[in-house]
């Protein structure tokens, strides 16, 4: 196509932002990023018994938060808008009276029960339940007379009875599907409202979109939509079905077997960047054995032919390994501002916010999400020392470590204040009068210290601490330990 690439994304108001959903749009933003087009954002919500009060605004949080701009929406504005289609309606209404008129479409009238009835017949025959045609070829004087005497109705799509719809798919290449596997799908509903199908092809349409890329779900839909695109005589846009994200046991991915929503990621202490560049890598390769992409890499390096055809697991340690190589490569100030929130959400004093910076600091590089933190850092707010590892108590078995932990608490209290600097000083005297070293004399420090063989570094953990704490850890080690 030679006019501007535009796309969009168009999620329904039904609760949270999934993160296949999060793929598409992703998608959607890098292709559109990587050819200079318009993202467009369309709210979907004809559908008003699946509406969710707030949906909207969480959607667009969740996009905002990911870093996926939008250049036109429902807050933006744009061109084509309104870009909430409840707001449409009367287009819509337009392009089905057009339809009912050039025979494209036509008034169907059966009743629930009727519909009931012809789906219990056709199970009980063993044939496909779908939609008979009974009003396909009504006379028009008995359409009209129903009219006349307000009886409800839908509106029909006149789909073709024979042979195939074929088109290519950016994504699947050639794909075909028989017109008799498709009955006549409903454009307009009893309550006035169009149809997923309709409105998203008229508004596809007006709003000049070049490229619609979606997940697979909606591949089945696509000879319904360029018979519409047809019988309107207008050009469809270019189509890509992408595949979906799956579960561990290649089952579709969904809350059952854990969390499905961006703002879930989010709340746990999953960065942005993290979780985009993860998702990125679900369904695209970019030919190398690179995996940590910038936004930047994404753009440049991003097209539909390195799309994978086939479902990808959504593998949750890895993406924790990921957002754990994120949290370390951020500079102190940022992972600060990320990291003291969750020890205020956790109920933590946060109140010398110098110290807060400190303390969320000692386990930069032990954590690999936001909500371990408070766990991680727990012997900076607690005044009992708790030894549970097993390597831990190990080390204070050591034949030297009574002799080692009781030199440091004799010459430690005769200090006024203990710093990184005194600190050393001290643990020289115990080695020169114990003539114990090296990790015989500072594994069971550590361990008297952090209760642990392994965690935040010694030097932070002392700075933090200061005297009194030191001391008194050391010497519940030895009454409790010892």
């Amino acid at each position: 196509m030679s006019s501007p690439i535009r796309t969009r994304f168009a999620p329904s108001p039904t609760g949270y932002l999934h993160v296949g959903g999060l793929l598409a749009a992703l998608f959607n933003y890098l292709f559109t990023r990587k050819n200079n087009g318009s993202f467009v954002l369309r709210i979907e919500d004809t559908d008003q018994s699946r509406f969710v009060e707030g949906a909207m605004e969480k959607l667009m949080d969740s996009l905002k938060w990911a870093g996926l701009s939008y250049d036109e929406g429902p807050d933006l504005g744009g061109d084509y808008g309104p870009y909430i289609q409840s707001q449409r309606l009367e287009l819509y209404k337009e392009h089905a009276e057009i339809l009912l008129k050039n025979g494209h479409a036509y008034y169907c009238f059966c009743t629930p029960e009727e519909l009931e009835a012809m789906r219990e017949k056709q199970q009980a025959a063993g044939e496909p339940m779908r939609y008979d045609g009974t009003w396909r070829d009504r006379d028009d004087a008995e359409v009209q007379a129903n009219l006349d005497a307000g009886k409800s109705y839908v509106v029909r799509l006149k789909m073709p009875t024979e042979g195939e719809t074929v088109f290519q798919d950016l994504v699947r290449g050639e794909v075909s599907f028989s017109n008799e596997l498709f009955d006549d799908q409903v454009l307009v509903k009893s309550d006035g409202f169009p149809t997923y199908h309709l409105a998203n092809v008229v508004d596809d349409h007006h709003m000049k979109i070049t490229h619609v890329i979606r997940g697979e779900e909606w591949l089945n839909s696509v000879p319904k939509h360029l018979q519409l695109y047809k019988s309107f005589g207008w050009e469809a846009p270019r189509m890509a079905h992408l595949s979906l994200l799956l579960n561990a046991d290649r089952s579709k991915l969904s809350k059952r077997q854990g969390d499905v929503a961006v703002e879930d990621y989010r709340d746990k202490g999953f960065l942005p960047e993290a979780l985009v560049n993860f998702v990125a890598l679900l369904g695209w390769s970019s030919g190398t054995e690179q995996e940590i992409f910038s936004m930047g890499e994404l753009i440049d390096l991003f097209s539909l032919d390195r799309v994978s055809k086939s479902g990808s697991v959504f593998d949750l340690d890895k993406l924790n390994w990921m957002n754990g190589m994120y949290i370390r490569e951020m500079d102190a100030e940022t992972y600060a501002a990320f990291a003291v929130p969750f020890l205020r959400q956790a109920g933590l004093d946060v109140s010398d916010s110098e110290k807060a910076a400190k303390i969320a600091l000692s386990a930069q590089k032990n954590i690999s999400r936001g909500e371990q933190l408070p766990e991680a850092v727990e012997l900076f707010y607690s005044d009992e020392l708790k030894i549970e590892e097993d390597a831990a108590l190990e080390v204070l078995k050591g034949e030297s470590t009574r002799e080692v932990l009781e030199l440091f608490l004799t010459k430690a209290a005769e200090l006024e204040s203990l710093d990184l600097q005194s600190f050393k000083g001290v643990m020289k005297e115990v080695q020169q009068e114990s003539g114990v070293k090296g990790a015989g004399l500072w594994q069971p420090m550590r361990v008297a210290i952090t209760g642990m063989t392994s965690g935040p570094e010694l030097p932070v953990v002392i700075d933090i601490f200061g005297k009194n704490k030191v001391i008194s850890f050391v010497q519940q080690t030895v009454d409790k330990y010892l």
